[in-house]
């Protein structure tokens, strides 16, 4: 029963989707409520898998029984699940914050989307079990398959309220029908060289057939795979549909798009990188990972640059999060085990700042009235959520104890053992900018502003103050579990040849 585990946590927000539609023809005030305790449940699953897992070790999951080993040598069929240690925590991280977001959508649905919040509840429920099917699947088509459930949701979502969010939705459309179609021409050559998807076997005949990483098909498969990656998690420069999209989406959409969207995204680039290709890939007599870094230094400069010029609060977030996914990428392009366990680490952290960062965007618009940075000073009578804003502020810039600083500082001593001084300059620079653009937040709360003093909040609701409770804990609790966190992380990165 326990291997089927990752089947379970996958199926509970599916079925639930499909007998959201029914329940809301009846009531839709019960979409909510239920939606919150398929994730409640997602969550428990989640972590009893990791339990199993850390216990029994990894496990796979052979669809119809008919696994790879099973399948006819010359053409392996099989589909099945990979449920290591890396899923498991992925698993767990998704569920949790899945479950923040609905709670969040529960305080703002009301008032942003009224009658189309069935719609809304069954589409994020089907997001979520895409994204968790990302998560375990062993081959490289599947993976496609679910980002493109993952985006037919995500356009709907941003789109959901009408008015300039369809313009945003629709400019995603475009540049997610790009990068899907680049993956699956990558999956395409892939197949044409090897005749297998399965990672496992892929990895297999890369290292039996030394000679088909120079072969034309894995060098434009391996290009076209990581273009349609890079624009799935807003890789700059390929990151165009990403702002828009979260500055005009609902509020109660944001945190789940900016949490987990780019981050599993970029948890598949990770796992075809290593698991795959391998750390010293090399495509067409260019190393993967140093192009990677460069990738990921000019990435990391630019969001905090163009972070620290925007005046609406949800876009510098926006390009706040492009700069850390570049930020990521510089210590998975270090080529050692504490990048790459920096790495993961820091993504998990992030995951958890941004669902944070877009919450307290909503409930600055909610409650104040307050998108720009000269309006901020309404937030001064909302002490609960200035305090919010400064523990994600910390975790951000990396202050200890959050979490946000025991990444930040794994990666930089990866760049240092690496002797990349230019990749440590960049996230110096990177730094010092978040600070600025914090700088520039605070100054909008308790400068003069254009305070309206006499303007009393909007009555907030119990549980918005549970989302931000939870994910400040949860920056500090990152923080201060960093050390088993990291070995885990470094024990990860030890099977790949780190």
């Amino acid at each position: 029963m326990m291997d089927q585990l990752p089947v379970v946590i996958f199926l509970i927000p599916f079925v639930t989707a499909i007998c959201v539609p029914m329940i809301g023809y009846r009531n839709r005030d019960w979409c909510g409520p239920i939606a919150l305790l398929a994730t409640i449940a997602m969550s428990v699953a989640a972590i009893v898998n990791l339990y199993v897992v850390l216990a029994n070790g990894e496990s796979r999951y052979a669809f119809g029984g008919w696994s790879i080993s099973t399948s006819l040598p010359a053409f392996p069929l099989g589909i099945e699940w990979v449920n290591d240690p890396l899923a498991s925590v992925m698993l767990v991280t998704l569920s949790g914050l899945s479950c923040i977001c609905i709670l969040y959508g529960t305080t703002d649905l009301p008032r942003s989307l009224g009658s189309r919040v069935v719609l809304y509840y069954t589409l994020v429920l089907i997001l979520i079990s895409a994204l968790a099917g990302i998560v375990l699947a062993g081959d490289i088509f599947n993976v496609f398959v679910f980002l493109e459930v993952v985006a037919l949701c995500a356009y709907a979502l941003i789109g959901v309220s009408g008015g300039k969010a369809l313009v945003a939705a629709f400019r995603y459309l475009i540049l997610g029908t790009l990068g899907s179609s680049f993956y699956l021409l990558g999956v395409v050559f892939f197949y044409a060289a090897t005749g297998t998807l399965n990672m496992g076997d892929l990895a297999q005949q890369l290292i039996e057939k030394p000679e088909l990483m120079t072969s034309k098909a894995i060098i434009g498969g391996s290009t076209f795979l990581f273009l349609g990656l890079g624009i799935k998690m807003a890789l700059f420069p390929l990151h165009g549909w990403l702002p828009g999209a979260y500055a005009r989406a609902p509020s109660a959409v944001t945190p789940l798009l900016a949490s987990l969207m780019t981050k599993i995204a970029l948890y598949a680039w990770v796992r075809i990188m290593f698991w795959v290709l391998g750390a010293g890939a090399e495509i067409g007599h260019v190393h993967l990972l140093t192009l990677l870094g460069m990738l990921g230094t000019i990435a990391t400069v630019a969001g905090a640059i163009i972070a620290l010029a925007q005046d609406n609060l949800k876009r510098m977030f926006a390009y706040g999060g492009i700069s850390h996914i570049g930020l990521i990428l510089i210590g998975v392009s270090q080529e050692n085990g504490v990048g790459l366990a920096g790495s993961l680490f820091y993504m998990i952290n992030d995951a958890v700042m941004q669902a944070s960062a877009f919450i307290i965007a909503g409930a600055a618009i909610s409650l104040h009235d307050a998108q720009n940075v000269n309006e901020l000073s309404r937030l001064r009578r909302s002490p609960w959520l200035v305090g919010s804003l400064i523990i994600l502020a910390m975790s951000m810039i990396g202050v200890p104890p959050t979490g946000g600083f025991f990444g930040k500082w794994q990666i930089i001593l990866s760049a240092l053992q690496a002797a990349n001084y230019v990749e440590v300059a960049a996230i110096i620079v990177a730094t010092v900018l978040t600070m600025a653009y914090f700088l520039k937040i605070f100054s909008g709360i308790f400068g003069d502003g254009h305070r309206k003093a006499e303007q009393q909040p909007n009555e907030s609701k119990i549980g918005l103050r549970i989302c931000l409770a939870v994910t400040s804990a949860a920056m500090v609790v990152l923080g201060l579990c960093a050390d088993p966190m990291s070995r885990f992380f470094r024990a990860t990165a030890t099977s790949v040849g780190l």
